[in-house]
Order: structure tokens, then C-alpha cells, then sequence
């Protein structure tokens, strides 16, 4: 069993970087399973159905998303009705959408769970307390199970990682755009990586246009921050299961841009 997982794609440049390096990936990789962080695929917030589309037209199996889920407010129309779609089941009771979803492959099922940290971040509710509640139930079901872990702070990532080890599959950070290179499997079995990284405008901060963002912290003064254009660059990362335990074996970072794809 093998997961490519392709950290948070902001923006039409990080869908562009996406569209361009997944065939490439399938033939050097031939994952049974890609997942994407899609929370800021719309204008760097939120995403929409024609993105949701899009994305499984290239082949992509599942999508998390993240803090910016409501963003783009087209997605209360669409949410519950998108199986593949999880945004974070830390969220209040009754929220729209799903935190779980359960994806059929040729080599088995694997269970998404996304959850969403609160260091930094909106107070909601205990995202381990709801990893305990949420892995008893789905390792009833399936023994695959990748957690994207949606925080601000490496330590509460660090924590997550570390609560969860021997029970998922694997657990990978999204959210802070900067992919960290601390990729390991912890002893008890499960694959750890603390970012994964982002997947659109190289030459921006974050993803955002630079000036913009340099002058909020020079100034300190309201900015409108807009999502970059130009070159991209492009993280993700392989994750091999062992289909006896449904631990992980390896997993390894993948890092490009556009112009090292060009040259090759």
C-alpha cells in the first residue's frame, strides 16, 4: 500500500504545479492512493465544487482541507454530499461535512481523518481527544489510516504524532506552507512528518504576494493579502504500508519546482 499525499495547493498556480507533476508521480511512484490538502486551492481560501471536480478528473482520491473550509461559501452546497471530502472532525457537533471518510482501493481501504490544532488557532474542540474517538472506530474497519493533522505550533504536531504512534498509519502536518525535514517513522510504526510543505507560488510568502505581506509586518497596518503568481514549487510525500499491520515501512519527502522539471 503506498500514498502519495501532496501538501496544502494554493491557488491556480498550485493547481497548475498539481495538474503538471501528478503523471509524472503516478508513473514514478504508482501510488494505490492520492490525497490532497485543498483548503486553499480557491484564491489561496477555501475551495469550490468546480476545484473538488478538477482534482478527481487528475486523480486525486480524497481531499482535507483545514481552518479556511468556509471560506468560499459555495461549499455549504456541496459539503455533505462529497464522500471524499473531509474537512476537520474537531469541529463543533453539527457542523456540515464529514471529518472521516473511508476510500475504496485496489489493495484495500484507507480511512482520511483530518483534525485541526489550537495552539495558534480557534478554540475548538480537543483534536486528541477526537483522534481517540475517531481511530477506535475506523480501526474496526480498515487497518490503513493517514490523519492530516491541520496546526499551527511543531509542538502540538510533535504531540500528535506521538499520541497517535502504533495506532494510524500515518499522521502528516499541513497548514504552515514550509516543508519540515524531519520525515521519520516513530518506533511504534506510524510515519511522521511535522509539514508537508505547500504546492503553489514559489517566490511568495506562504503563497502569498510578498510585498503585501512584508509591508503588514513592517507596518503593522490591515493588508489585503492576494495569492502570488509566477513559478511553482511543489511538496508532497510517499508513505509505503505494511499490508499485515497497516503500520508504515518508509516514508519520503518529495520536493520540486518548476524549473527543476523543466531542465530534467
Amino acid at each position: 500500500m503506498r500514498i502519495l499525499f501532496v501538501g496544502d495547493i494554493v491557488g491556480a498556480v498550485g493547481r497548475k504545479a498539481l495538474k503538471t507533476c501528478l503523471p509524472r508521480l503516478r508513473d514514478k511512484y504508482n501510488p494505490g492512493f492520492i490525497i490532497v490538502n485543498g483548503e486553499n486551492a480557491a484564491g489561496g481560501r477555501g475551495i469550490n465544487a468546480s476545484i473538488v471536480k478538477e482534482f478527481y478528473e487528475w486523480g486525486v482520491h480524497g481531499i482535507t482541507m483545514g481552518n479556511h473550509t468556509w471560506d468560499q461559501k459555495e461549499i455549504f452546497d456541496f459539503i455533505d454530499k462529497e464522500e471524499r471530502l473531509v474537512r476537520p472532525a474537531n469541529f463543533p457537533p453539527g457542523t456540515p461535512g464529514r471529518g472521516l471518510a473511508y476510500i475504496k482501493g485496489k489493495e484495500g481501504e484507507l480511512a482520511i481523518v483530518n483534525l485541526q490544532g489550537r495552539t495558534f488557532l480557534p478554540p475548538i474542540d480537543c483534536p486528541f481527544r477526537k483522534a481517540d474517538e475517531i481511530v477506535e472506530q475506523v480501526r474496526k474497519r480498515t487497518r490503513y489510516v493517514l490523519v492530516d493533522f491541520h496546526a499551527e505550533a511543531t509542538s502540538e504536531k510533535l504531540a500528535m504524532g506521538w499520541h497517535l504512534d502504533g495506532k494510524v498509519s500515518a499522521v502528516v502536518g499541513t497548514h504552515t506552507h514550509v516543508q519540515t525535514n524531519d520525515e521519520r517513522v516513530l518506533p511504534q510504526g506510524t510515519a511522521y512528518v511535522t509539514d508537508v510543505g505547500m504546492t503553489g507560488p514559489r517566490d511568495g510568502i506562504l503563497g502569498m504576494e510578498r510585498t503585501s505581506v512584508m509591508q503588514k509586518f513592517k507596518t503593522s497596518l490591515p493588508v489585503r493579502f492576494v495569492v502570488d503568481e509566477g513559478k511553482w514549487h511543489f511538496h508532497a510525500v510517499v508513505i509505503d504500508l505494511n499490508p499485515a499491520t497497516g503500520l508504515a515501512q518508509s516514508i519520503k519527502l518529495i520536493r520540486m519546482d518548476e524549473e527543476q522539471l523543466i531542465f530534467e
